[in-house]
């Protein structure tokens, strides 16, 4: 696949109210590019809700229904539902933020996922509750600066997709707005199968990160390139490494994870000699990920 052979369609149009280099904006292209804008989206409270602008104009060209901060996952199941009373066969995604994942719709998700709803769930991770004014989530790495966390987050992220995993669904992904072809090659494979399926997307935010707009896919291929995000698929229990991503288990072939911090304003703090102890953690976690990845694959990446 390449970027050429991607449908010219855009089912995501210009003039929308995202911020200029929005990662969610990105994804929504390639998600009704990988889809073919044949699909129907369930979005909880978060930026794609002001994205959208105000009603009756809308940058959407496929049906999307608004719903509450922590009901998604729970909506997407009785629309998928009420599809299948009518034999239709339309495919339900719900586009939900970090907060509206590993947080507040936590409980919903694992609900869906432990049912075997036949719904895809894809997480656009901009590691912030960011359209309410940058507070921290679950999904913040720690050190990182935020409204509510000035001083750097002391405690680790969640990893939500080992523990959708760990419901045992047929397909989890990571991936990333840097790697668009990587992205819609998951939506497509996600999209065939039937059941609980689940991507999180990793999306730099400009505005919550202190990066410059035009540096969201610079920033992005760091975070893979360092480590710091991981590119991979759980199919029926089994893990593997996509992408950029294989091979980095060998942290020589890694860049230092200094080269990915150092382009976003909210960990610049790190640098001083006070907060360096931040900044040693958040390499020591990196690592162990990368150990545990790395045995899980020596085993035959059979995590179920």
């Amino acid at each position: 696949m390449s970027v050429k052979s991607l449908p010219k369609e855009e089912y995501w149009l210009p003039g929308h109210a995202a911020c200029s280099g929005c990662p969610a904006s990105l994804g929504l292209r390639m998600l009704g590019k990988a889809l073919g804008g044949r699909f129907a989206l369930v979005v909880p409270a978060g930026c794609t809700t002001v994205i959208q602008g105000t009603f009756p104009r809308t940058p959407s060209r496929v049906p999307i229904l608004n719903i509450a901060f922590a009901a998604s996952a729970a909506a997407a199941s009785g629309l998928k539902a009420a599809f299948e009373v009518r034999n239709l066969d339309v495919p339900v995604v719900v586009w939900a933020g970090d907060g509206g994942t590993v947080d507040i719709g936590l409980q919903a998700l694992s609900g869906a996922a432990e049912r075997g709803e036949d719904i895809l769930y894809i997480c656009y991770d901009n590691e912030a509750y960011q359209n309410t004014g940058i507070q921290r989530s679950g999904a913040t790495p720690i050190g990182a600066w935020t409204t509510t966390t000035p001083f750097g987050k002391r405690e680790r992220r969640k990893e939500a997709p080992l523990i959708v995993a760990a419901h045992r669904v047929p397909y989890v992904a990571t991936a990333s707005v840097a790697y668009p072809l990587d992205f819609v090659e998951k939506v497509k494979k996600a999209a065939s199968k039937r059941g609980f399926k689940y991507i999180h997307l990793h999306a730099p935010c400009p505005t919550g990160w202190r990066f410059p707009p035009s540096k969201t896919i610079e920033v992005g291929k760091a975070a893979v390139e360092t480590g710091m995000w991981v590119l991979y698929e759980v199919e029926n229990g089994l893990l593997k490494l996509t992408g950029r991503s294989t091979g980095l288990w060998d942290p020589a072939k890694r860049k230092p994870l200094e080269d990915y911090l150092k382009l976003q304003g909210r960990f610049a703090h790190l640098f001083k000699p006070e907060n360096r102890w931040m900044l040693e953690e958040l390499k020591k976690h990196v690592d162990e990920n990368w150990s545990r990845i790395r045995a899980t694959l020596e085993r035959g990446g059979r995590l179920f």
